[in-house]
C-alpha cells in the first residue's frame, strides 16, 4: 500500500490517478472484480476510470431508474459516506428496479465510498464483485485508503478549476471595461459600474455580461 501511495503520487494528472485508483482497487482489495468512480450531477451520472463495462453499466442503470446505492448517498440526511452490500439479492425490495437488473448485469455485491458532495453534485468511487459477500472489513479498510487519495485527487482538480475560473472571469471582464471605456470615454470606475448596475438590471452574472461586451461591442 505505501509503494501505491508513491505511485500515486507520481501520476502527472489527475486523470491518470484516478485511473490508477480503480486498477489498483482490484488488484489490493479482496473481493474486487472491477471498480470505478461515479460522480451524479443533480441525476446525471457521469463514470471516471471505470475497469470494466460493469461498472459503466451499473452507473447508467442508477441514472435510468433513478435509484441505487449512489443515489441513497446522494440523497441521505445522514451523510452515509460507506456502503457495503454483502448480496444484491437480498436488497431487490430496497432497489426493486435496479437491484435484480445489476444482478443481471453479474453484480452479487457492492462497496462504496462517498468522496465529496458540493451542492446537488455527488461523488463516490465504486467496487462490485461477481460474487455475494466478498467484500470483508479488511476490503473496506483498503477501499478506505485508496478513497482518501481519490478525494484529495478532486479536491485539488477542483482548487485548481476554481482558481483557472476566478482568473479567466478577471481578464474577461477587464477586456470588456477596456472595450467600454475606449467606446464611451469613460473611465475604470465608470466602465465597471456599467457592468454591474446592467448585470444587476437584467439578473444576469457579471462574467455573462462581460462576456456580451467582449462579443458584440456593447451592451444595446
Amino acid at each position: 500500500m505505501t509503494s501505491m501511495a508513491r505511485d500515486l503520487l507520481a501520476q502527472d494528472s489527475v486523470d491518470a490517478t484516478l485511473q490508477r485508483i480503480t486498477t489498483a482497487a482490484t488488484e489490493l482489495v479482496d473481493g474486487c472484480d472491477a471498480a470505478g468512480i461515479l460522480i451524479l450531477h443533480d441525476m446525471k451520472v457521469e463514470s471516471l476510470a471505470p475497469t470494466h463495462q460493469l461498472v459503466t453499466d451499473s452507473d447508467q442503470l442508477q441514472q435510468q431508474l433513478g435509484e441505487g446505492p449512489c443515489f441513497d448517498a446522494a440523497h441521505s440526511a445522514r451523510g452515509q459516506r460507506v456502503f457495503r452490500i454483502s448480496n444484491l439479492t437480498n436488497d431487490y425490495q430496497r432497489w426493486p428496479g435496479y437491484a435484480p437488473r445489476a444482478s443481471a448485469l453479474g453484480v452479487g455485491s457492492m462497496m462504496g465510498f462517498l468522496l465529496f458532495t458540493d451542492d446537488e453534485d455527488l461523488g463516490a468511487l465504486n467496487f462490485y464483485s461477481h460474487e455475494a459477500g466478498a467484500f470483508t472489513e479488511d476490503s473496506e479498510l483498503a477501499g478506505l485508503l485508496l478513497a482518501s487519495h481519490a478525494a484529495i485527487a478532486f479536491s485539488s482538480a477542483r482548487t485548481h478549476a476554481q482558481m483557472e475560473h476566478a482568473v479567466a472571469t478577471r481578464h474577461l471582464i477587464g477586456e470588456a471595461m477596456g472595450i467600454l471605456m475606449g467606446r464611451h470615454h469613460i473611465t475604470e470606475e465608470q466602465a465597471f459600474d456599467v457592468l454591474r448596475r446592467y448585470s444587476q438590471k437584467k439578473n444576469i452574472k457579471l462574467r455573462e455580461v462581460a462576456r456580451r461586451v467582449c462579443e458584440q461591442g456593447t451592451l444595446s
